[in-house]
């Protein structure tokens, strides 16, 4: 899989309070797998556990390139209000690579299909913001093709998250979600980026479940923006 896939964006570190090995460990794990490029992206401060906004703040400190990786540093940010509100504000965004930005049953309490798709438009429209995270989950209903046409105007990427297909994993009806969701990026040719969910070194780049229903519904994969690290930069998804 390492060899088709390249970089991986949707990891987290034991800054994210449930996840289990460091910065580290992580780039080590991402060379082993023959990635290019890794993304941290820890919770914010929203999700139990999360790293604390100083935390953010410091990212700046870090190499961009470690152990033969390029490395980015960014957040998942917890959306918390149906506004779309999220869990940073500002100054521990400035100086972040990008940031995803995702529904969480923990930290949010789900809403009506057009209150949960206002909710994710309206996160999407913060600059940092270039992935909407899982947007499978069956607790939080979406209008797929109103996030899809509104992602696809603001350069905005859906994620085919990998741990959504994880059988002790929390999110409902994840593949007949994202079946709904490929189809509709496949009528707009909207791209989309696989992100592991990564909460320990194994999972790094493991994107074996999301293949399968890739295959299953024949997505082009002229649409996934995981094949090359050079095309992430052309769609600036670092903002």
């Amino acid at each position: 899989m390492s060899g088709k896939y390249i970089l991986d964006l949707h990891t987290h570190t034991i800054a994210s309070g449930h996840a289990y090995n460091t910065i580290n460990e992580m780039i080590r794990a991402a060379k082993e797998k023959g990635l290019a490029l890794l993304g941290i992206a820890e919770h914010g401060p929203g999700m139990l556990g999360g790293a604390d906004k100083f935390y953010f703040q410091n990212l700046h400190i870090l190499e961009r390139e470690k152990y033969g990786i390029q490395v980015r540093y960014g957040a998942e940010l917890n959306i918390i209000e149906l506004d779309g509100t999220v869990d940073l504000e500002e100054r521990s965004l400035q100086d972040l690579d990008y940031c995803i930005a995702s529904l969480h049953y923990n930290c949010m309490t789900p809403g009506t299909e057009k209150e949960n798709t206002f909710a994710l438009l309206t996160a999407m429209e913060h600059p940092k913001v270039s992935i909407i995270g899982h947007p499978d989950d069956g607790h939080f209903p979406v209008n797929y093709e109103e996030l899809i046409r509104e992602a696809k105007r603001q350069q905005v990427y859906i994620e085919l998250n990998n741990s959504s297909f994880n059988p002790k994993g929390f999110r409902n009806n994840a593949w007949e979600n994202n079946i709904q969701i490929l189809k509709m990026c496949m009528k707009f040719e909207e791209p989309i980026i696989l992100g592991s969910d990564a909460h320990r070194e194994e999972d790094v780049g493991q994107f074996s479940d999301a293949q399968k229903i890739l295959d299953f519904v024949e997505f082009p994969e002229s649409l996934i923006l995981n094949g090359s690290a050079e095309s992430m930069k052309i769609r600036n998804l670092f903002g």
